[in-house]
């Protein structure tokens, strides 16, 4: 199954933003494919990737463990372009990321929880709010072709 890494697709070399028609455009031919994983955020644009998908992970996890990640990635891949980013976009970790990690559990999340309780009813909806309840769900997922 293909994987987007949404990041990849919205930068363009030098941290230039994809125009906003453009971005919705890309995302409704990602949600096209008969199969497929999206890997970011990007409220501005969520409702086409949840209205296309089957199922919803949402990675929960506190302020802290994002911010420690957001350092941790910074500091492995400083002064690179990281496996997930578009080319021409090395790592870097400015002030209004840090903000934006810092305001998401009281700025964002309440809204992102609130869509998902209302697909709850049509949607496989999965929110997971630890590191270990991450590492559990994927070393139980069923890796196997369903159509085997």
């Amino acid at each position: 199954m293909p994987v987007h890494h949404l990041d990849s697709l919205f930068w363009k070399p030098g941290w230039v933003e994809t125009p906003r028609a453009e971005w919705g455009a890309i995302q409704e031919k990602l949600c096209d494919q008969e199969a497929w994983v999206i890997d970011g955020n990007y409220g501005g644009t969520m409702d086409i990737r949840l209205r296309a998908s089957d199922t919803v992970i949402f990675l929960d996890l506190p302020t802290s463990v994002c911010l420690l990640g957001a350092i941790q990635r910074f500091l492995r891949h400083r002064g690179r372009v990281r496996p997930d980013m578009a080319p021409g976009c090395p790592e870097r970790l400015g002030f209004e990321y840090f903000l934006w990690i810092w305001r998401y559990r009281k700025d964002r999340r309440p809204k992102v929880l609130q869509r998902l309780e209302q697909l709850k009813a049509q949607k496989q909806v999965i929110v997971l709010r630890s590191r270990r309840s991450i590492r559990d769900f994927v070393e139980a997922a069923d890796y196997t072709n369903e159509s085997e």
